[in-house]
């Protein structure tokens, strides 16, 4: 038997999905997180799935390590080495506000105080010439001080090192040698992109989070080689393909989404079967909920992320290739409280796997959307988890009442406006990756994942006004099933700036195929692709001379043909900017970016409904739910196995399973399509 396995931690629950390769069955668990001992979570889960590790052919992990350090500061005591003149880049970050209008916006606070920024005198230019040569002389005080602040980790990142990365690579070797045990990392191990503020964020992030990663991954290894496992371990990249467990321990950064950049492939093939290539993809959890736009069933990856980004709060960029995703603290988990100004607010706090809602009675006292969702009748007191967790809704009732009444809010009416609040949150999100960018959300259809995702899913596509939402097989652990569709990949990016008037085609041909070549060889290095096996990707960050930032125009396999390139490229800023200098403007390519994708792995088809096309459905039984504008309704049941394909019926109702709840509005009419979907017609 051969098994690809995927595991996917949440703030809540860790998911598992397996797909036997020879037979195609998929088989999947849940069990819930514990953030006390990830690993342990991940052996739980192997076990709830009933997994022979030994059958393992190969295993994909999606962690939650690198986030979980950086947003609960619980990363590395970490220094920064950089060229003489640039410590405070930290500090400065980017003149402009993350949104123009807001007027109460805050820098982020650097991840390394003042203090433990230091510099050395070096210099080159912006195309690799040496200005200044590297004094490593500087590194003695530098060292001395590290030993005497306790330093864990330090990032080094000189100026234009991007195009000259000699004097960074001699920095780190005399820091490693002279501080063992200390992580170092190397801008230019990291992303060889120009822009320094970013450059240094990025490095910084990796140094911060890589002593934590680097624990994690060593002694999970151990404990799945523990129990059997003899397949390699992969870890999910953010840039939506697996890499070695030695690449994610060097470069821990790339994973910052690890987990929704699963979903968000998932997503685009089912997308792709069923001839609905443009999707925006909705995946809530227990802790978050991840929005992502979809568009000609291409998985969209930027480096330009930003974590914790909010209108307020320009976030911390990282500068490596991530699926291009929205995130905000808005889940099952998501706590409702008053906020100073005595107004309620859900998120972006979480209960998260301990204690969690109030209703699980493990001592949380808090009113959670999951809370709410029981009281409302969405949830099944007897049906959590299929079952296996008990709730209690007495408990929720109590929070809820101990929020509301000094409000002079009812039990019911609380619930409603939680989950109102929450649905709020999420349309903002929706909205950022669609409205915001110049998409018309009608043009697209939604596709929901996660825990959360079917009970929300309906009323958001009612206010996006969406052409229909689809719950697909497997959602409530989408992510980790999306991982099982992915393929080892490595990312190349370059800063060469070069003038379209002062170029060829042979000249841009050669460059791409130096770095496929690259690409090729560290793919083959870490062990994740053979020889002969890699495919690529490639595209160009371009702009008009004189302009700031680029555009991203992908860039077809073979000789690059150069009209076609320029024509693409007017074409996607025009779609950006609403206009193009066609004719009028030197063109400039920027950066080169090329992926090496490794061989696919067999595709891992969801399950069929197991009814006939045609049987008879019977709903298991019938409870009242409150569907808040919609009205109270008494409402039909049905277990999701029950429905065959084929089958529709009008709403209110409500499917179930064991991972996720689907909830059908009055009026809204729910088929099941051809490959198990569950789709919802809004209109």
């Amino acid at each position: 038997m051969t098994l690809r396995v995927a595991i996917d931690i949440g703030g809540t629950f860790t998911d598992l999905v397996v797909v036997d390769g020879e037979s195609g069955e998929v088989r999947i668990a849940k069990v819930s997180t514990t953030p006390q001992d990830l690993a342990q979570g991940v052996v739980d889960v192997i076990a709830a799935g009933k997994v022979d590790p030994a059958e393992i052919e190969e295993l994909v992990h999606g962690t939650t390590v690198v986030i979980n350090a950086i947003t609960e500061r619980k990363g590395a005591r970490t220094a920064l080495v950089t060229t003489r003149g640039f410590r405070d880049v930290l500090e400065i970050g980017r003149g402009n506000r993350p949104d123009m209008y807001n007027l109460v916006s805050q820098k982020p606070e650097p991840f390394v105080p003042r203090r433990h920024r230091f510099e050395i005198r070096e210099r080159v230019d912006r195309v690799g010439r040496v200005l200044l040569p590297l004094e490593l002389a500087d590194l003695a005080p530098i060292v001395a001080a590290c030993e005497r602040d306790a330093i864990e980790a330090i990032a080094v990142c000189l100026l234009h090192s991007y195009a000259h990365p000699a004097h960074e690579q001699a920095v780190c070797a005399l820091l490693r040698e002279q501080l063992p045990g200390v992580a170092v990392t190397a801008s230019s191990d990291v992303t060889r992109e120009w822009r320094e503020y970013e450059r240094t964020s990025t490095a910084v992030l990796n140094a911060y989070v890589q002593p934590a990663v680097d624990r994690y991954l060593g002694e999970l290894d151990a404990r799945l080689a523990g129990i059997g496992l003899r397949a390699p371990l992969l870890v999910m990249q953010s840039s939506a393909g697996t890499g070695s467990l030695a690449a994610a321990q060097a470069r821990p950064i790339s994973l910052v989404e690890s987990g929704p950049a699963g979903g968000v492939v998932g997503a685009a093939r089912i997308g792709e079967r069923i001839g609905e290539p443009n999707l925006i993809y909705l995946d809530i959890g227990g802790t978050t909920a991840k929005c992502s736009l979809i568009e000609d069933a291409t998985v969209p990856t930027t480096t330009e992320y930003r974590i914790e980004w909010r209108p307020d709060w320009a976030g911390y960029p990282v500068m490596v290739p991530v699926v291009d995703i929205v995130e905000i603290g808005s889940g099952g988990g998501s706590i409702a409280r008053l906020d100073p100004g005595g107004s309620i607010v859900v998120g972006p706090q979480s209960a998260g796997a301990d204690p969690g809602p109030a209703c699980y009675g493990r001592g949380g006292g808090e009113p959670t959307v999951t809370d709410a969702k029981l009281v409302a009748g969405v949830l099944a007191a007897d049906y959590f988890l299929g079952g296996r967790l008990n709730v209690r809704p007495e408990l929720a009732r109590a929070a809820l009442q101990a929020l509301g009444q000094p409000l002079g809010h009812g039990v019911e009416a609380l619930a409603n406006g939680i989950i109102r609040l929450a649905d709020a949150s999420m349309i903002g999100a929706l909205k950022l990756v669609s409205v915001q960018r110049g998409r018309d959300p009608r043009d697209f259809v939604l596709l929901v994942g996660g825990g959360g995702g079917g009970m929300h899913a309906a009323a958001l596509g009612a206010e996006l006004e969406v052409r229909k939402v689809i719950v697909p097989p497997l959602s409530g652990v989408f992510s980790a099933w999306g991982m099982c569709m992915t393929t080892p990949r490595v990312d190349i990016v370059r800063t060469r700036i070069i003038s379209a008037l002062d170029s060829s085609s042979a000249a841009l041909s050669g460059l791409f195929a130096e770095l496929e070549r690259e690409a090729t060889a560290m793919l083959e290095r870490e062990g994740t692709g053979r020889a002969g096996e890699a495919t690529w990707t490639r595209s160009v960050d371009a702009r008009y001379h004189g302009q700031e930032h680029a555009v991203r125009v992908p860039v077809a396999p073979g000789p690059v043909v150069m009209a076609v390139l320029e024509s693409d490229f007017h074409e996607l800023h025009r779609r950006k900017y609403t206009f193009d200098l066609d004719g009028d403007a030197a063109v400039e390519y920027v950066t080169f970016h090329v992926s090496a994708h490794g061989r696919a792995p067999r595709q891992a088809a969801s399950p069929r409904p197991s009814a006939r096309p045609g049987s008879t459905v019977v709903p298991k039984h019938s409870r009242v739910v409150d569907f808040d504008l919609d009205g109270t309704h008494a409402t039909a049941v049905y277990e999701r196995g029950d429905l065959p394909i084929g089958f529709s019926a009008r709403g209110p109702l409500v499917v179930e399973e064991p991972t996720t709840t689907t909830l059908v509005h009055p009026g809204q009419l729910l088929e099941v399509d051809d490959f198990g979907n569950l789709v919802i017609w809004l209109h």
